[in-house]
């Protein structure tokens, strides 16, 4: 109950209601609550009520209500001198400052009348009976009666007091909660989203503290925190208690978890893990109380603070308390060390995508040559912005801050959200992608490029810049003001197609900025792209790195290596994690994956590669596609490949991973393929695996039923096969006016395998460039009934609406 209940009069005089009770346990409260205790308050005892029962784990603790803030405020007499100074703030006679340090001391000199401070150290005693130990340690935080609501995000604006240990020092700790509700910060953000100050209330939650100054905590959020991918969830975490995480002055470890396979007991659906730097941690004083930072060790460094068990389990509690509320949700967690219990210690709506609209994508590109970044962090939004640098280390310079600037700083806490505001975009050296800079960043709608790591060092005030959050999880910051574009597709006007749209993706971590496109699918995820770009060594180097002859590049791999007993295992981890995360966008629509199609140049340019490869006079007709899978000299590489793809659909279980094969000149050789395949544990038809083939060789078309019987479907390469069709070199500059997809010869093979490959039920698609670069082309697939078609994501609108007119055009013709 959160009332007492009404006592009976026997006379005809009607019965009054009892005063409201000044403290609540959490599982006396829910979260119709918060005119009571506040969100925060509110929300823990619906989840303790809730979903407690189901296994999702609540310290305990107690709120004390608005009822005991108010007692507070009137019986000292309070409301009169608070009231004078906002109005002198508003009428410009005081400052932010003066006016906040002001409100401040006239609550922090007041005494708490005494049936509050009796009913607050009951409460604590009763909490200490509850556990079991006297003077237990308990996190003090503050929770406003307006605060968490759907439309507005109060988090950081009042203060939390951890470790506080023994009723006087909880006494202490609620008398500073009570003032901060007028902190600088606090008054700045309200007036700013127009709340009453006095309409708001401050409720104190009063909870056991988790010992995770002996393991670790985090953040987490129920969808991706960057592009509102509901499909996802996003888990931050660093050793010790959480406050640094949320402050963003500690790098976080981070992973995902791909929220739809969380209900399939034997998947293990976790699509990221990154290590962050995890420098410092905050840990339990030295004398018994508070809190004090203190470096992390090297193993520390280097470890991951969650094995793969605890983070499913937070992701199964994500999804337990997203359900519970509907919508988006922000948490905190906490890890105890002495007991390696995972807990919730908070949970709020998530509002930046909540707020923002489902129905449009903006899409943000740079319109110019950008050379090397200066510097490389974290990405916060997708957005670019340009400016001159403003670098400021600490919050009372922020004054000197120039409307429109780039803030470049160590890190931001609350104190700088009125500066953050007047940003064009923000540049930090620490933080995550839920640190404070981040979360206030996306809440603004400015783009921020976080953990830098030397940003400070690296740009000079009043240097021109342009950061760029466009592609994808790095954020990159370059030098010069830049241009640059975006365009809003609007979602809900596009039309609908019989043909299949696909999207063309290569980069994991910029696939997700895509997931509102109307693609059916992945038509092609080029597995050469995460080779390169995340796992940057030659597979046969890992497989025996005592080959490798070059110094530096052993020294290169050994550090890349350094976490895995097998250095094989970084390869097939790091590729399924790309691919998984490429996969999970569009599920359960296919994700069509095409082995690694290196050249051998290619394969040489990698780290440890040229010991491995031959020199080739012609590369693109060389040792390329099919050719490698069973030849000796890359055959314990391609089994990398093979385990790679096992654990995508069978650990993850994204088993709507298609495995496709390219330049596969035979039938004997796609014969041979398939059996490497199968002993590697990839079985045509087992488990549902389908297995298609790139059709980019004229043989391909000219052997069209003989290659039919091998695989389950056909993807046009029209590069390639335009290159071999004509003759011509497509990277020569002097064919390139010879070099046309629409050439006849093109159109009317295509035509015929297209024919030929339904006659014998295999299903056909195409994923060259030629759709994206010509309308007529697009027509001219459509008219031959091809299956599906898979573009650049970029290109994917406008194809979409002349593929909509063509087949309205063919349907009016029948």
């Amino acid at each position: 109950m959160t009332h007492a209940a009404r006592i009976a009069s026997p006379g005809p005089v009607p019965a009054a209601a009892a005063p409201d009770p000044l403290i609540l346990p959490f599982d006396a409260m829910g979260i119709g609550d918060v005119a009571q205790v506040g969100g925060k308050n509110a929300s823990l005892g619906e989840m303790v009520r809730h979903l407690g029962p189901s296994g999702v784990r609540i310290p305990e603790g107690f709120a004390v209500t608005a009822a005991a803030y108010r007692a507070l405020i009137a019986e000292s007499g309070l409301d009169p001198a608070m009231r004078a100074a906002i109005h002198g703030y508003r009428a410009g006679s005081t400052s932010l400052h003066d006016t906040g340090e002001a409100i401040r001391a006239l609550i922090g000199n007041a005494d708490l009348p005494a049936r509050v401070e009796q009913a607050v150290r009951q409460g604590y005693r009763d909490l200490c009976r509850r556990v079991g130990r006297d003077g237990i340690a308990v996190a003090v935080r503050s929770s406003a009666t307006a605060e968490d609501l759907p439309d507005a995000s109060f988090a950081g604006q009042q203060e939390t007091f951890l470790n506080v240990r023994g009723e006087t020092a909880l006494i202490a700790a609620c008398r500073r909660c009570y003032a901060s509700l007028f902190t600088d910060r606090a008054i700045s953000y309200r007036e700013a989203k127009g709340f009453d100050h006095f309409a708001v209330a401050l409720s104190i939650g009063v909870q056991r503290m988790v010992r995770a100054d002996l393991a670790g905590s985090g953040v987490m959020f129920s969808l991706d925190t960057e592009t509102g991918f509901p499909g996802m969830i996003s888990i931050s975490a660093a050793w010790g208690l959480g406050e640094p995480v949320v402050q963003g002055s500690v790098d976080p470890d981070l992973y995902r978890v791909f929220k739809p396979l969380l209900s399939d007991p034997g998947a293990r659906p976790i699509i990221e893990r990154k290590r962050g730097g995890k420098a410092r941690k905050m840990r339990y004083g030295a004398h018994g109380g508070g809190t004090r930072i203190v470096r992390t060790s090297k193993v520390e460094r280097q470890a991951l603070v969650l094995d793969d068990d605890e983070i499913v389990t937070l992701a199964r509690w994500a999804v337990a308390v997203e359900a519970h509320y509907g919508r988006a949700m922000d948490m905190e967690w906490a890890k105890d060390g002495e007991t390696d219990e995972l807990f919730l210690v908070q949970a709020r709506p998530e509002t930046v995508h909540a707020a923002a609209a489902g129905t449009a994508l903006r899409h943000w590109q740079l319109d110019a040559a950008t050379g090397k970044p200066l510097v490389k962090g974290s990405a916060v939004g997708q957005a670019i912005a340009s400016g001159r640098v403003c670098l400021i280390r600490d919050a009372r310079d922020i004054e000197r801050f120039p409307d429109g600037a780039i803030l470049v700083t160590e890190m931001t806490d609350p104190d700088w959200v009125p500066v953050m505001r007047r940003a064009a975009g923000i540049v930090t050296d620490h933080g995550g992608s839920t640190s404070h800079a981040a979360i206030v960043s996306r809440e603004l709608g400015v783009p921020a490029v976080v953990g830098t790591g030397d940003a400070t060092r690296l740009l000079a005030d009043g240097d021109e810049i342009t950061i760029s959050c466009a592609q994808g999880e790095e954020g990159r910051v370059f030098a010069g003001l830049l241009p640059f574009s975006s365009t809003e597709i609007a979602i809900d006007a596009l039309p609908k197609t019989r043909t299949e749209l696909m999207l063309n993706l290569a980069d994991p971590d910029a696939a997700p900025a895509w997931w509102r496109l109307p693609a059916r699918g992945v038509g092609l995820a080029r597995m050469e792209f995460i080779v390169s770009n995340q796992v940057r060594v030659h597979p046969m180097a890992l497989v025996h790195p005592e080959r490798v002859t070059v110094p530096a590049a052993r020294r290169r791999i050994a550090a890349l290596t350094e976490d895995y007993a097998d250095p094989r295992e970084y390869f097939v981890s790091t590729l399924a994690l790309g691919i998984a995360k490429i996969a999970s966008i569009f599920h359960p629509h296919p994700a069509i994956v095409r082995l690694s199609d290196f050249k051998t140049n290619e394969y040489a340019g990698l780290l440890g590669g040229a010991d491995f490869e031959p020199r080739e006079e012609n590369p693109m007709l060389g040792f390329r596609g099919a050719s490698r899978y069973y030849h000796e000299r890359y055959r314990e590489g391609f089994a990398l490949e093979c385990r790679a793809l096992k654990r995508v659909r069978e650990t993850i279980g994204l088993k709507n991973v298609v495995v496709m094969v390219p330049f596969c000149r035979t039938p004997e050789e796609a014969r041979l393929v398939l059996a490497e395949m199968a002993a590697n544990g990839l079985v045509r038809g087992e488990n549902g695996l389908e297995i298609y083939m790139m059709c980019e060789i004229p043989a391909n078309i000219v052997l069209t039923e003989e290659f039919s019987a091998h695989f389950d479907g056909f993807s046009i390469g029209s590069n390639d096969l335009t290159q071999l069709m004509l003759g011509i070199d497509r990277d020569s500059d002097v064919l390139a006016p010879l070099f046309d997809e629409r050439s006849p010869a093109v159109t009317r093979m295509i035509a015929d395998f297209v024919r030929r490959a339904h006659a014998c039920g295999t299903k056909v698609g195409i994923c060259g460039q030629a759709p994206s670069n010509y309308p007529e082309f697009a027509r001219f697939l459509v008219e031959q009934g091809i299956d599906s078609i898979s573009l650049n994501p970029d290109s994917l609108v406008a194809t979409l609406r002349n593929l909509a007119e063509v087949e309205r055009a063919l349907d009016a013709a029948r």
